[in-house]
């Protein structure tokens, strides 16, 4: 799964010390933890859906077929928000035995008791059973949309973590695999998608039509997808597999590119893992609404539209890059995470760390253009931030239940499980990597894995010894700072590395350390490999020649603090140094100003020689910690000193490249442009406000007459100065467009808005029904940013009206982030008092987070303001 909002980390339960995390042992079935027993499996449903769209329920019926592994009185399974109204067992001497079925709403389950134990063998489980379409994502839910005016609707579903129970009664644990064989009843008019091609379909009285599939590989519960509507495909063939891109009415010209971009990289993948795509179809389904980012279901990915669909001719390159990068990401699944699955919820980072990681290789691959290496080290600061706090979790963290499940869907999972894979790939050899992937993939395919099985196939592709490096980086919170001294003697350079637990908020009370592979090279030289396992270590090079560079690549996941001399060397010439280490130095060096390590002129004059710069990664770095300063200055005296220099810096860069678009501009040049722009209006600068309000006024005659690169500039700060009359056309557009892409840039539009007359108008948008439900997790939050006094009170005003639209990995986390943006320890005080008064222990863990990160911000202000003016006189 891809979700543009995660945000929430688990406070870590597994030991934190070196000599403590000891590696896992590799996937056992009877071993994996779970809350249903393991004498009873399930090995294939058969089950039929009877949707009611317009009262939004539906009725079912299955039968399952199960074997017994030893003598047992009890069938345990799951079920929730699910009447049984009838359940029958044959087989082996028995012939229709009534059932009685007994609920346990809270632990989501559903148990029969039999007057006689079965003994092992086969058996028929049959149920008849009715439940809810609902309108959050969870389980089947329905989307209302409308084509050429006319309102429409269609249904869907997303099962992860453990929401297939809310649609079918089963074993709906990752480990129980099984074949499902699905049919469903729907509208004539409708057409029905599943993991699998359509075996049958049939008419039936009434105006509706039955669609019989044919059955899955053996699966996880959480892959099942059933989708139905008035829906268009567009289908190609790549490899014997037929991929299609399935729409609402009238948007199959934006499923163009995506559907190329899936063709390639199926292809890609295949020959990557040596293991082909097993099933005959992958579709690729666009929906209108409902929830964000994707859902990998195999064989019949969902995406929200916005995710997925690109218009040729008006989507800029950050959509385009976008929906690559979520395609790739949902494709990569169907091997990581459905060919081989995770064996529970802990193991989670098996899943989504490697699609994250293959997402990007794959992006690399067939768009070098744009440099998304250079970009993943720009992101990865945001998750470096929250591992360096005490509220962190590991990669791998234990998981007891369903709601902590949910909560585990972060960025400690994708971005980090995606830069340790980047960090061990580069220590490992990309051959050797590669091989131990595939190895894994032909020894694992239709079964469950832990870590330890990839580590194992690792180890005997490379040689080295992976599960103790990977266990530290995987079982222990946070990361390592590596400080860096030399000195040269007799003509060699002697470098002593040392490390020690990097933290933003609190000095870390144990000594923990790494295996740290950490390469050592000079600028424009040659590198190698050391591997730090000591708290400190020295490593002789053989002459003193060059500026020493540690991690040059920057494929490392950690900090690196360079001694006075060491760091005047490379910052006298970082506009030379290559992009890696040019953007590396930079992070490090903001990251130690942070931390209170180094003093705000280090950066500041550090940035001051990066005028010139010409990658659009680390103008975004620069632009991205200039606005976090401008932030933290908000109602001070200090804001209009940053604010000057904000503009004075960004402003000769802009003058270069000019407003409009030149025939000699490349892809990062016309991306440069839109962002120096928006950092100049955000920075209050009066010519690049008034040529947005311009450019908007023409936009609003003629849609044509913004650039694509330019729309999100333009009606961004539109938005966000915008006055009645502004904000009431951007308001019509969000509503009346059936673009997700277009819908999802104006709502961000109203939501910045600096009136807070606006604002207010803006959070009532989150209770309406003419937008998706999905929404509302998006709308009080952003508008928070500007307006968090009113966003708060309004989500709490109306916290039952925005919880019951929510997912359950949105649920927990809605009100924290209304404060997520604030510098105030007293809002922390604030949402953790409520979340505890008014919440479970697992949305607590998420306000704790959250309410650190603002600490630290509030401490961070108090530390860097003072030291402005002295930095900038």
């Amino acid at each position: 799964m891809k979700n543009h909002l995660l945000r929430a980390a688990v406070v870590a339960t597994l030991t934190t010390t070196a000599g403590l995390a000891l590696a896992e042992a590799p996937f056992s079935f009877d071993a994996t933890p779970g809350k249903l027993p393991k004498d009873v499996l399930p090995v294939q449903y058969v089950a039929h859906i009877v949707p009611d769209i317009d009262a939004n329920t539906f009725r079912g019926d299955e039968t399952v077929e199960i074997e017994v592994r030893k003598q047992t009185s009890t069938l345990m399974l799951n079920a929730d928000n699910l009447d049984i109204d009838g359940a029958t067992l044959s087989g082996k001497g028995i012939s229709g035995l009534k059932l009685v079925p007994s609920l346990d709403r809270q632990q989501q389950t559903v148990t029969f008791n039999l007057a006689q134990p079965l003994q092992p063998g086969r058996y028929k489980l049959a149920l008849q059973f009715r439940g809810l379409i609902n309108r959050e994502p969870r389980g089947m839910f329905h989307m209302n949309y409308k084509v050429a005016g006319a309102d429409k609707k269609m249904i869907g579903t997303t099962m992860e973590p453990s929401d297939a129970r809310r649609l079918l009664p089963t074993w709906d644990e990752p480990s129980f695999r099984a074949k499902f064989k699905l049919s469903i009843d729907v509208p004539a008019s409708f057409s029905a998608y599943s993991n699998t091609p359509v075996d049958k379909q049939q008419a039936l009285p009434g105006g509706k039509k039955r669609v019989s599939f044919a059955a899955t590989p053996k699966m996880p519960s959480y892959l099942v997808v059933l989708v139905a509507g008035e829906l268009e495909r567009l289908a190609a063939k790549q490899d014997g597999v037929e991929i299609g891109v399935v729409t609402t009415a009238g948007k199959q010209e934006s499923a163009t590119l995506p559907l190329a971009d899936a063709k390639q990289v199926l292809h890609y993948y295949n020959n990557y893992f040596g293991v082909p795509y097993p099933l005959p179809k992958l579709d690729l389904i666009a929906v209108p609404g409902g929830f964000n980012g994707a859902m990998e279901n195999w064989g019949g990915i969902v995406y929200n539209e916005a995710a997925l669909l690109v218009d040729p001719k008006r989507s800029p390159v950050p959509v385009k890059k976008g929906t690559f990068m979520v395609n790739s990401h949902e494709i990569a699944h169907q091997w990581f995470g459905n060919l081989v699955t995770m064996a529970w919820w802990d193991n989670l980072w098996l899943n989504e760390g490697f699609a994250s990681w293959m997402s990007t290789k794959a992006m690399d691959h067939f768009h070098p253009e744009w440099r998304p290496y250079l970009d993943a080290i720009a992101e990865r600061e945001y998750v470096l931030n929250l591992d360096a706090r005490k509220t962190t979790h590991p990669i791998q963290t234990r998981i007891d239940n369903e709601a902590q499940a949910a909560n585990a869907f972060d960025a400690i999972t994708y971005q980090k499980g995606e830069a340790f894979l980047r960090m061990l790939e580069a220590y490992l050899g990309e051959d050797a990597f590669r091989r131990g992937i595939r190895s894994y993939m032909a020894k694992h395919q239709y079964s469950n894995t832990t870590s330890q099985d990839l580590w194992n196939a690792l180890e005997a592709a490379s040689g080295k010894p992976v599960g103790k490096l990977a266990s530290d980086w995987t079982l222990q919170a946070g990361f390592p700072l590596v400080k860096v001294e030399q000195a040269c003697v007799d003509g060699k350079r002697r470098v002593t590395l040392s490390q020690e637990v990097f933290r933003l908020d609190e000095p870390a009370t144990d000594k923990r350390v790494w295996n740290v592979p950490v390469q050592l090279g000079t600028v424009n030289g040659k590198a190698g490999y050391t591997l730090l396992s000591t708290p400190s270590a020295t490593v002789t090079q053989a002459n003193c020649d060059g500026a020493l560079v540690v991690d040059p690549y920057s494929v490392g996941f950690f900090r690196v603090q360079y001694d006075p001399q060491s760091f005047q060397a490379l910052a006298a010439q970082a506009p030379k140094l290559p992009d890696p280490t040019r953007l590396k130095l930079l992070t490090d060096t903001w990251a130690m100003v942070s931390a209170g390590r180094m003093q705000l002129d280090s950066y500041l004059n550090l940035v001051s020689q990066y005028r010139n710069e010409q990658r659009l990664a680390v103008w975004e770095s620069i632009a991205g910690n200039l606005g976090n300063l401008y932030q933290l200055s908000r109602g001070e005296p200090q804001q209009e000193l940053i604010r000057k220099f904000i503009i004075g810096f960004a402003k000769p860069k802009f003058n270069e490249l000019g407003w409009d678009e030149k025939q000699s501009d490349s892809t990062e040049d016309k991306r440069l442009r839109a962002l120096l722009a928006t950092t100049l209006a955000r920075a209050g600068d009066e010519e690049a406000i008034r040529e947005a309000k311009t450019r908007f006024a023409r936009y609003l005659e003629d849609p044509s007459s913004v650039s694509p690169s330019m729309l999100d500039f333009v009606i961004g700060t539109a938005g966000r100065y915008a006055d009645a009359a502004t904000y009431d056309a951007l308001t019509k557009r969000a509503l009346e467009t059936t673009s997700g892409e277009e819908r999802n840039r104006f709502g961000r539009a109203l939501m910045s808005a600096q009136d807070p007359a606006l604002a207010a108008r803006t959070l009532q948008l989150a209770l309406s029904p003419q937008l998706p439900p999905h929404l509302a997790s998006v709308i009080v939050p952003g508008v928070a940013r500007e307006h968090l006094d009113l966003a708060w009170k309004f989500a709490v005003e109306h916290r039952d009206q925005l919880l019951k639209n929510l997912d359950a990995m949105s649920s927990n986390r809605a009100f924290a982030e209304v404060v997520s943006a604030s510098n105030r320890a007293a809002d922390a005080d604030m949402m953790e008092n409520y979340v505890r008064q008014n919440f479970g222990p697992d949305a607590l863990v998420e306000a704790q987070r959250v309410g650190n990160g603002v600490r630290i911000r509030a401490t961070q202000k108090a530390r860097l303001l003072p030291q402005v003016g002295a930095a900038l006189k």
